[in-house]
């Protein structure tokens, strides 16, 4: 997963000017890397995007079944 992946599974999942929000002020927890920190600084840091969604998802409860993100037609 890419860091625009990221950015826009937040933004489908919690509306883009929130999702700026929770990546700058929530702290996550988990794996080494990420906890104690927020997703900005994990990010940042070379943590992995996919790892960062994930922590956001447990701390947010997202239901699993919207962890992958909202299907997109292929253009075309």
């Amino acid at each position: 997963m890419r860091i625009s992946d990221f950015w826009r599974l937040m933004d489908d999942e919690f509306g883009a000017g929130y999702s700026r929000v929770l990546g700058s002020s929530l702290i996550l927890a988990g794996k080494r890397g990420i906890a104690g920190r927020t997703a900005q600084e994990a990010l940042a840091s070379g943590a992995s995007p996919k790892d960062v969604w994930h922590a956001v998802c447990e701390i947010q409860d997202v239901p699993p079944e919207r962890r992958l993100g909202r299907d997109i037609k292929p253009k075309g």
